[in-house]
């Protein structure tokens, strides 16, 4: 226990805020409730930083951007730059994705305990609607904030053993880089593995039961990233549920429902995952509850007054910039301050895949589901026309989704680096934008923002570097 006060020696203490979990949603929690003056309690079992920090979002771009520079060694000389590729020394790819953990771990560690948060090391247990209990001790609260997170989930009948049948877990501290792989679900966790482990040389197949890859995301972004994966050499079986998986003398066997059967030496299950509730009490204290999801409100509240959830424990995105934002917004509503609920289409979401998938708003498909078919409108712009885009050789496409003399209502991007170009996205859809308002501005040249602006140009009826 560090920070704050020494609750153990305190029985009497009661926090304003007791935030069980320190992933994303919880940790943003605490530093926000401790900047607006709460006394706040976090209890983390392992470390804080959560799934994104240690297990997810930022080891996966790192072993990505491993995977990016191993593909540039191999194609510099299209660029002019003579380079010999070697292999892939996987103890030193770990060493540099653990040296990046590291230091925003320290730096995390550092910002609660400059906010003076009580940090609390250990298995928490939900024991009242106001308490927690945690090494034996009851740490009391006026309001109990639940962010345990998610653990990868499997299918049934399919069991991981961390050795043939692994999670992303396992896959990101796997020490070699496996001579082929099936990955079973072909969304973001899956096509972020499956484009680093082909950088890193591996024979790659996704089985994905839906018609698409990332299947959430417009069907014409789908459509692009299956082009590009093809042309990369990873294969992919869509539209096709699993039936079972096996064993074989070096490796796994997966037979699909149609009979197809696929084999590799490892194959990574990323079905998705599921959240942490079971066993901490959350049901005897009489919190609403469905297939382990806490249920809240746009406020983040559950059904019981004194107890709030965020983050991959709730059914939101499941995006840790999502849990940051749901922490903030109960900080601030337990501060006194005004609450807004969180528009979840406008968040912006990337799958950091090569090429980059990004968008934020609405489909078309959801958009004429909304307004109507004759009431939507949708604009492509081809990455081919612009220079920076060029530069960096990569292809793609950004398509706009405008109800018809009105706002953006969706941004969907693909291609290298898109994941950057996001930002501005969000501010077109959230703010409403006219595409003769994003017209207007003007981007820098060269670079890959101006594909951005380009599109609204075209969609506002002026096109410049786009054929009408």
């Amino acid at each position: 226990m560090h920070g704050g006060r020494d609750v153990a020696n305190d029985a009497s203490t009661v926090f304003d805020l007791v935030i069980l979990g320190g992933g994303s949603g919880g940790y943003a929690a605490a530093l926000r409730g401790a900047q607006l003056g709460l006394d706040v309690a976090l209890i983390e079992k392992d470390k804080v930083g959560g799934t994104c920090l240690h297990r997810g979002c930022i080891p996966t771009k790192a072993l990505l951007h491993a995977g990016e520079i191993a593909d540039q060694a191999r194609e510099s000389e299209q660029f002019g730059v003579k380079a010999t590729f070697e292999g892939i020394d996987i103890a030193g790819v770990h060493k540099y994705k653990d040296g990046v953990i590291s230091g925003l771990y320290k730096g995390l560690q550092g910002l609660v305990a400059s906010r003076k948060v009580t940090y609390i090391e250990g298995e928490g247990r939900l024991s009242s609607p106001t308490s927690v209990d945690v090494n034996g001790q009851r740490i009391q609260g006026r309001h109990v904030l639940l962010a345990t997170g998610s653990v990868p989930k499997s299918l049934p009948g399919l069991e991981i053993d961390g050795n043939r049948i692994i999670s992303s877990d396992h896959a990101l501290v796997l020490d070699r880089v496996p001579k082929s792989a099936i990955i079973l679900g072909g969304g973001v966790i899956g096509v972020e593995f499956a484009s680093a482990w082909k950088s890193f040389g591996a024979d790659v197949t996704v089985i994905e039961g839906l018609k698409h890859l990332v299947p959430v995301e417009d069907e014409n972004s789908s459509k692009l990233l299956e082009r590009a994966f093809r042309k990369r050499g990873i294969k992919f079986n869509l539209g096709t549920f699993f039936s079972k998986a096996e064993y074989t003398a070096d490796g796994v066997k997966v037979t699909l429902a149609d009979g197809k059967e696929f084999e590799a030496e490892v194959l990574l299950v990323a079905v998705g995952r599921g959240p942490v509730s079971a066993g901490l009490g959350y049901e005897e204290q009489g919190v609403a509850m469905d297939r382990g999801y806490v249920l809240v409100d746009e406020y983040m509240r559950t059904n019981v007054p004194t107890i709030s959830a965020v983050g991959d424990l709730v059914p939101t995105l499941q995006l840790a910039h999502v849990g940051f934002a749901e922490g903030i917004l109960v900080a601030e509503r337990l501060a006194g301050l005004k609450a807004v609920p969180i528009d979840y289409d406008g968040v912006p979401r990337v799958t950091y895949c090569h090429p980059e998938v990004a968008s934020v708003g609405i489909t078309e498909a959801k958009a004429k589901e909304i307004y109507g078919a004759d009431k939507v409108v949708a604009l492509k712009y081809n990455l081919a026309g612009n220079g920076k885009s060029k530069i960096l050789q990569t292809a793609g496409e950004i398509k706009l989704v405008q109800v018809k003399d009105g706002a953006v209502v969706g941004v969907h991007m693909v291609g290298d680096r898109m994941g950057e170009q996001v930002g501005e996205a969000q501010l077109i859809y959230n703010w409403e934008a006219l595409p003769a308002e994003v017209a207007q501005l003007i981007h820098a040249h060269p670079t890959q923002n101006e594909a951005l602006g380009e599109a609204h140009l075209a969609l506002a009826g002026k096109p410049l570097h786009a054929h009408d």
